[in-house]
């Protein structure tokens, strides 16, 4: 898809997979004319029908409403004021409610402007080789020392397989999530609690500095922070040259071939993957 303001072009393409064949993915993206919108909703590990995927869906409309209502407004505002809207529209509450992370990109002027709330990181690559990552890491800091997060890894590793326990720690991690979700000190993540899209991460970057980004979900930024299979540039260069849905596919495919997560522990054989790629530079330097 591509677009055109204020005299600078840019083209976005995409890249989608489910993490399960046959099951509707809860990664969800949306493009807009000067927006590029990336959701994961948070599956739920108990077996219960999940419900983050709708979540995702269901706030990244409420953010293309608020975004495409024109005006600058800062980006952690237009997070709440969504987070707020789904939540009253639903009668969601906080704690009891699903979720999703989120990662935005909007061209405003002469610049580009980006928040994230959650493991879904937005990349910028700058013309002159610079890369700039906008994370968002405070769940994954805290979950770091957890004793289940070592013994899942662990056991994996040995070749124990995704058993009845590594289902237990996996529940036993939720549960502690739970304990730490939207409060200070512990991490923020777009639920039911309109002040979570405040504590957004947020960058911004001159629109002629830049030549392309990318927006992740976790299952396919695990690429490089995970796997260590690719860094930031050489998937870029993937993406230029083969494109994000030829990107996803393959981290779906190494994933195949370690299915009992013994080379890379990970809490699934396959998460759901989305990928944005945003291209600047050839269109951009033609108007500019």
């Amino acid at each position: 898809m591509s677009g055109q303001q204020g005299g600078a072009a840019w083209v976005v393409r995409t890249g989608e997979r489910p993490g399960t064949a046959g099951k509707l993915t809860e990664d969800h993206v949306v493009v807009l004319p000067d927006a590029v919108i990336v959701l994961d909703g948070v599956s739920t590990v108990s077996g219960d029908e999940p419900r983050g995927g709708w979540y995702a869906r269901t706030l990244g409309a409420w953010l293309a409403r608020e975004l495409d209502g024109g005006g600058d407004p800062d980006l952690r505002v237009v997070l709440a004021e969504a987070i707020r809207a789904v939540a009253a529209e639903h009668r969601l509450l906080p704690g009891r409610s699903p979720a999703a992370t989120v990662a935005v990109l909007r061209r405003a002027g002469d610049r580009l402007d980006a928040a994230v709330l959650g493991d879904s990181p937005v990349v910028a690559y700058g013309r002159d080789g610079s890369v700039h990552e906008l994370r968002d890491d405070r769940l994954a800091d805290l979950v770091a020392p957890r004793p289940q997060l070592a013994e899942y890894r662990s056991r994996l590793a040995a070749g124990s397989g995704f058993d009845a326990r590594h289902r237990e720690l996996m529940l036993e991690l939720r549960e502690f999530q739970y304990t730490v979700i939207n409060r200070e000190g512990g991490y923020w993540i777009a639920e039911a609690d309109p002040a979570a899209g405040l504590h957004a991460r947020t960058a911004s970057w001159p629109l002629a500095e830049l030549g392309d980004l990318v927006l992740a979900t976790d299952g396919v930024s695990s690429l490089v922070d995970d796997y260590r299979l690719a860094d930031w540039t050489t998937l870029l260069e993937d993406c230029r040259r083969a494109g994000p849905q030829w990107l996803v596919d393959a981290v779906h495919e190494a994933e195949a071939g370690d299915r009992g997560a013994v080379k890379w522990p990970r809490g699934k054989i396959h998460d759901d993957k989305a990928l944005a790629h945003v291209r600047l530079n050839e269109l951009t330097e033609q108007h500019i």
